[in-house]
C-alpha cells in the first residue's frame, strides 16, 4: 500500500511538474510578456530571412511610427546612390542652414560645413544624428521634401506597401507610418541588395574630431551572431529595435516596436531570437522577402507618391484662434509651466523615466524624435486650438499643404491657459534666426495662412 502510495505521489508531482512546464513553455511560444500584450503600441515580428516564413508575429501589420527606424531607408537610398557611382565613401555631404538646425541627437556641423559619406554613415548608425539624416536627403534629393518622396517610393519598390515616409530622421510627423513587417522587408533588402556595405551596421563606434561615438545598440554581444540592426525611440512610438541575426547557417530578422523601456525592449528582443533562431531554415536565399527595385516600377510608383502629398487637404481655418495676439505679448496668458509636446499623436510616457534610459545609454536619446525636449529659439505659430489634437491635426495637414515652406522645421504643441479656458498653441521650431522665422510667415501669409514669429524662452 505505502508503496503503491508513494508511486501515485510521485507520478501527480510528476505531472504536475510537467504541467508548469507545458504552460511557461506557452508563455514563451507566445513570445511577449503580459507586459508588451498589454502594451497598445507594442509590434513585434521575427522572419526567416532565407525563406521568407514568419516565425512569430504580434500585431505586425498594425501602423506604427517608426521613430529612427526611419534613417535605415535613409542609408538604404545611399547606399544606393554609392552602388550606383553617384557618390562615394570620400564624397562631401554638404550641410544646409536646414540641417544645421535640426534638434538633437546631431553630429553638430554648423551650416556651410560639410562631412565625407562615409563619416554620415556611421553617425547615422551609431549616434541617429538628425542633422546628418537632413543633409544626406537634401544632397540625394535637393530637399527633404523631395527625399522622402523619393523614400516612399522605393518603400513601395520593395514590397513595404504600409510605409509611407515625411522626413530622412524619424523625428515626430504624424503622416510618416509603417509596421514592423515593413520594417523586416527593409532589414533584410540592407543586407540583400547592399552586401558591400552592410557591415557598417555592426559598426560599435568611431572616432569623431576628438570624441569617440559608441553605439546605442546593446543587443551586440548579447546574442551569438548579431550583426546590427537600428535603435529608436519617440514618446508616440515608444522603444524600437530592428535586428539582424546569422548564426548556425540560419538567418532571422526580428523587429520590437513599442517597447516601454529600452531594457524591456531588449529583453524581449533577446527572447525571441532565442526562442525563434532555432526553428529557422538553413536552406533558401532571401528572395522572398525584399524585392529588388525595377527603374520604371520606381518611376510610376514615385509620381503616385508626389501625388499624393499633393492630394491632403486644406485644414480649416475659420475657427476662432484664442491666441492671435501681438507676438511681443505671446507669453502673457502662458501657463506657470512650460510643457512642449512635438506633433505626434498623443501617447503615454514610457513606464520608465526617460531621464533613467538615457543614462544607460542604450537608445537615441530623447531629443532623436523628442516629445519632451525643450525648445528654444526663434519659431513660429499658426494658430491655437482647443485641444492638443486639433492643434496637432493642424500642425500635420499645413505642413503637408506647405512643404516647401516648412520642409525640415520641427511642429510642436505647447498649452497655455486665457480666462480659465485651456487653449493649444500649434508652433514650428527650427529657424536659425528672426529673420528665417519672418520670411517663413511672410510665405505662408501669402497663401492665407495666419502666422506670426515668436522667440521661444
Amino acid at each position: 500500500m505505502r508503496q503503491a502510495f508513494a508511486f501515485a505521489v510521485k507520478r501527480t508531482a510528476s505531472i504536475m511538474k510537467a504541467a508548469v512546464a507545458s504552460v511557461l513553455a506557452m508563455g514563451i511560444l507566445a513570445g511577449a510578456s503580459p507586459a508588451a500584450e498589454a502594451n497598445s503600441k507594442y509590434a513585434a515580428i521575427v522572419i526567416d530571412a532565407r525563406t521568407g516564413k514568419t516565425l512569430y508575429a504580434r500585431n505586425a501589420d498594425a501602423a506604427r511610427y517608426p521613430a529612427s527606424l526611419t534613417k535605415m531607408m535613409t542609408l538604404y537610398m545611399l547606399f544606393e546612390a554609392m552602388a550606383a557611382g553617384r557618390v562615394n565613401k570620400s564624397t562631401p555631404v554638404p550641410f544646409s542652414k536646414n540641417a544645421a538646425a535640426e534638434p538633437p541627437t546631431k553630429l553638430g556641423v554648423k551650416a556651410g560645413g560639410a562631412v565625407p559619406v562615409e563619416t554620415a554613415i556611421y553617425a547615422l548608425i551609431t549616434r541617429s544624428a538628425n542633422d546628418v539624416a537632413t543633409a544626406v536627403g537634401e544632397m540625394l534629393a535637393g530637399s527633404e521634401q523631395a527625399f522622402a518622396q523619393r523614400m516612399t517610393a522605393r518603400a513601395r519598390s520593395l514590397g513595404m506597401g504600409s510605409t509611407t515616409f515625411r522626413n530622412a530622421h524619424g523625428l515626430p510627423n504624424t503622416a510618416q507610418k509603417t509596421t514592423a513587417r515593413d520594417l523586416a522587408i527593409l532589414s533584410v533588402a540592407l543586407r540583400e541588395h547592399f552586401p558591400q556595405y552592410y557591415s557598417y551596421f555592426s559598426t560599435r563606434g568611431f572616432n569623431y574630431g576628438k570624441q569617440r561615438i559608441n553605439t546605442h545598440n546593446r543587443m551586440f554581444g548579447r546574442i551569438e551572431g548579431v550583426d546590427g540592426i537600428k535603435t529608436g525611440y519617440t514618446r508616440a512610438s515608444g522603444f524600437n529595435l530592428a535586428t539582424s541575426v546569422q548564426a548556425g547557417g540560419r538567418y532571422v530578422v526580428a523587429v520590437v516596436m513599442g517597447g516601454q523601456s529600452g531594457r524591456s525592449r531588449d529583453d524581449h528582443m533577446a527572447e525571441l531570437l532565442r526562442e525563434y533562431l532555432p526553428k529557422a531554415s538553413t536552406r533558401g536565399g532571401g528572395a522572398l522577402v525584399a524585392r529588388a527595385p525595377i527603374g520604371r516600377e520606381v518611376a510610376e510608383i514615385a509620381q503616385s507618391a508626389v501625388a499624393a502629398v499633393a492630394s491632403v487637404a486644406l485644414p480649416h481655418r475659420d475657427a476662432p484662434t484664442p491666441d492671435s495676439r501681438p507676438a511681443e505679448t505671446a507669453t502673457a496668458f502662458a501657463a506657470p509651466e512650460r510643457v512642449v509636446t512635438a506633433a505626434v499623436v498623443p501617447a503615454a510616457r514610457p513606464s520608465m523615466p526617460v531621464q533613467e534610459e538615457i543614462g544607460e545609454g542604450d537608445i537615441d536619446t530623447v531629443e532623436t524624435g523628442s516629445t519632451t525636449a525643450p525648445i528654444h529659439g526663434w519659431v513660429i505659430q499658426i494658430a491655437s486650438a482647443g485641444s492638443e489634437s486639433e492643434a496637432l491635426d493642424l500642425l500635420s495637414r499645413t505642413a503637408a499643404e506647405h512643404a516647401r515652406v516648412l520642409a525640415g522645421r520641427t511642429p510642436f504643441t505647447e498649452p497655455f491657459v486665457k480666462d480659465g479656458v485651456r487653449y493649444h498653441r500649434a508652433r514650428y521650431a527650427g529657424f536659425a534666426s528672426k529673420n528665417a522665422a519672418w520670411d517663413a510667415c511672410g510665405a505662408l501669409k501669402k497663401q492665407r495662412v495666419a502666422c506670426y514669429a515668436v522667440l521661444q524662452q
